[in-house]
């Protein structure tokens, strides 16, 4: 049977137009979550990106100054994904534009709610603050979303609704932010740092680079996969595939003498206190 009704059929208004938003915009048209006309993208000066994504979604999309005022004036969800460096202006703005039921989402790293409320001059405003990783990019995401106090049943089933069209969603307190971002945030470049580790491994070992990249590429795809299919821990797996005396257990006594296991939880740790001190040097200067 078609589908005749969207799940989301209010307008979605993207206030940047980077890879983010389109990733998001993406993966709602392709689940049907809300039809193509439905959304707008914004941006500063770059026209031919905004022709892109016309073109490729089928979407509206403007720099025109009183186009976008009109665009931000009719959307009851806004999407912030400008650059950090613009929030302040932007949400000052905004302000004046939206109504006090109008959904902002923000996608803006360090930005907290009460800042946001702030800067739109607004004590109660309905705000999803976000933290998507760069796996939303092909719909496999982590997104961790927190609410403001009081935000409504129905803007936490449009928040959930947004970000479920890019991967998987973990609701938490805005004070788990931090310690999320150094998981999700930035742990694909963990990864991908053990990947070009075993790549070079392969090709020290005599493979060809085409060789290594796709044994690497298939090797942990396949672990990523055992671990989400099998439903056991990873430790488990580990045990599974480590004989006593093996090769395998041979390879974890060296990453343990280099206490491997110890400098990824420091390296978490560490994305995490860093990302709370960027989230303040952003306040810091937008003066809050």
């Amino acid at each position: 049977m078609t589908q005749t009704r969207m799940l989301i059929e209010d307008r979605i208004c993207f206030y940047g137009a980077g890879s983010m938003a389109e990733a998001v915009a993406r993966g709602l048209i392709a689940r049907a979550v809300i039809a193509p006309t439905q959304i707008t993208f914004l941006n500063r000066s770059d026209s031919g990106r905004l022709e892109d994504l016309k073109q490729r979604y089928g979407t509206a999309a403007t720099n025109d100054p009183s186009e976008k005022l009109d665009a931000l004036r009719s959307s009851p969800i806004v999407i912030l994904a400008m650059k950090p460096k613009d929030a302040a202006e932007a949400l000052n703005q905004l302000g004046a534009l939206i109504g006090p039921r109008t959904l902002v989402v923000s996608m803006i790293a360090g930005l907290s709610i009460a800042t946001m409320r702030k800067l739109l001059g607004r004590e109660d405003q309905p705000i999803v603050r976000t933290m998507p990783n760069t796996s939303s990019t092909i719909g496999l995401g982590v997104t961790g979303l927190s609410y403001s106090e009081g935000l409504s049943d129905e803007h936490r089933r449009t928040a959930r609704l947004l970000f479920e069209a890019v991967g998987t969603i973990v609701e938490t307190d805005e004070d788990k932010i931090d310690p999320l971002t150094g998981i999700s945030g930035s742990g694909p470049a963990y990864v991908y740092y053990l990947m070009e580790a075993l790549i070079e491994a392969a090709e020290l070992g005599g493979l060809t680079r085409e060789q290594a990249r796709e044994m690497t590429v298939q090797t942990v795809l396949g672990a990523a996969q055992m671990v989400r299919q099998t439903g056991e821990e990873p430790a488990e797996l580990r045990r599974k595939v480590t004989s006593p005396n093996g090769a395998t257990q041979a390879a974890i006594a060296k990453l343990d003498e280099s206490d491997f296991r110890g400098a990824v939880i420091r390296a978490a740790q560490r994305c995490s206190e860093r990302s709370a001190e960027m989230g303040r040097e952003l306040e810091d200067k937008l003066g809050n």
